[in-house]
């Protein structure tokens, strides 16, 4: 969310930032909005200030019995009574107005997000790890994985599309890939372990960005309450209408959950396979920094997430997303992606974003600074690891000709010391 007082003060910074993403100018706009909203306020006030008055000179004028003057006075009030909640709804009307159009404006880039459209725009930070090189005819996960456990047919027969049945070796793999990353976040990076509700209502949703805009992209209850898509929701939450101390900073949450989302966005993309799925495990990684931690703890979760990935043997690498491809809440994003040899291309296993102030806005999470003043938090997320993703990877990555499946050696002693995920009989 954005203060209208920063827009006010430098509007030809904030269109700069908003023609970045793509967009038109909007401070003009909002910025008028913003001055009917205040002369409303300042109406209001006035009217106050005066039908206090005039109700104190009602009794001067009665007790000098000036019949005339109260008269007068007492025709003033009635007329304020009639026009103050008038005014009063206008106030509120101009500022819920205010309110949803600055929700519905995404973060702005940092400096140093690339210009650009799409994925085809993002910048290459860096590559890690070695391509694996095969003898024999390479297969992709959706060939591997049936014997090995994951049956498509069934999970489209007990769900619809976009859901899968994992039994056997591969649910083992699933489960062992889970236990493993909240063991590296916690263990070696220091974030510490949540439970965290899986719905949540309205107000958590907005506070990360996910409504009003993207509400065709969840899945929503009866009772109204929402799915999560990702524990970040949960997570970042935790600190909503909070001021911590200065002391209590930084903040490292981690949860291993189901996400739901309807993928609304993504109709047509992806359908074949374990890749994009309604219900999914991910491993997530939410901080809560001062503003001056906020760059360094950028780099310190995009390590840890590229930190899972070579400790289980995967090439991968880094992509600082364009303008055009971040989220959101965003305001810069780094994409890690896999190499997937069935595939013949990488595709993104995590994403980690800083969202500077934005979301704290909209949660109203604070800090007391040196100075004593309640100053927004910045909030950080991130895919520690992404379990079906991961396992697609494994089998890609660790596949033998004979159908069967290596597994990491760091991955080995959640399976009992197996070192092969065997087909079925």
């Amino acid at each position: 969310m954005h203060d209208i007082r920063l827009i006010r003060d430098n509007p030809a910074a904030f269109d700069a930032g908003l023609a970045r993403r793509g967009l038109s100018p909007l401070a003009a706009d909002l910025i008028a909005l913003d001055e009917k909203r205040r002369a409303v306020i300042t109406e209001v006030q006035a009217g106050q200030t005066r039908r206090n008055e005039a109700s104190k000179a009602i009794g001067a004028a009665k007790a000098a019995k000036d019949d005339a003057t109260a008269s007068a006075l007492m025709a003033e009030v009635a007329t304020l009574k009639t026009r103050m909640p008038e005014l009063e709804a206008e106030e509120k009307a101009t500022e819920e107005a205010l309110g949803a159009q600055l929700a519905a404006i995404p973060n702005l880039p940092l400096a140093d997000v690339p210009q650009g459209a799409d994925e085809d725009d993002n910048e290459l930070v860096h590559e890690r790890g070695t391509r694996p090189d095969f003898a024999f005819a390479i297969k992709e996960h959706d060939v591997i994985g049936p014997p090995l456990g994951l049956d498509f047919e069934t999970g489209v027969a007990l769900a619809g599309a976009r859901f899968t049945l994992v039994r056997g070796a591969a649910a083992k793999l699933n489960r062992a890939l889970g236990q493993f990353g909240l063991d590296v976040l916690t263990r070696d990076h220091g974030y510490e372990e949540v439970v965290p509700p899986l719905m949540v209502r309205d107000e958590a949703m907005f506070g990360t960005g996910q409504l009003p805009k993207f509400a065709e992209d969840l899945f929503q209850t009866t009772d109204g309450r929402w799915l999560i898509p990702t524990s970040e929701v949960s997570l970042t939450n935790i600190v909503r209408e909070k001021i911590l101390a200065a002391d209590e900073l930084p903040l490292r949450f981690t949860a291993l959950t189901p996400c739901f989302r309807s993928e609304a966005g993504a109709a047509g993309r992806d359908t074949r396979g374990f890749i994009r799925q309604h219900q999914f495990e991910k491993a997530e990684m939410v901080s809560i920094v001062a503003p001056d931690q906020s760059e360094a703890e950028h780099e310190r979760m995009t390590a840890a997430a590229e930190d899972v990935l070579a400790r289980l043997g995967l090439p991968f690498r880094r992509m600082k997303l364009c303008t055009g491809d971040m989220g959101f809440s965003a305001a810069r994003t780094y994409d890690l992606e896999v190499w997937l040899p069935g595939q013949g291309r990488y595709r993104e296993i995590s994403s980690c974003s800083t969202c500077t102030d934005f979301q704290a806005r909209r949660m109203n999470a604070r800090y007391r600074g040196e100075d004593g003043k309640p100053t927004f938090v910045h909030t950080l997320n991130g895919s520690g690891l992404v379990v079906g993703r991961m396992l697609v990877a494994i089998l890609e990555n660790y596949q033998q000709e004979d159908g069967s499946v290596a597994i990491p050696d760091a991955l080995q002693p959640y399976l009992r010391g197996f070192n092969r995920l065997e087909p079925a009989a």
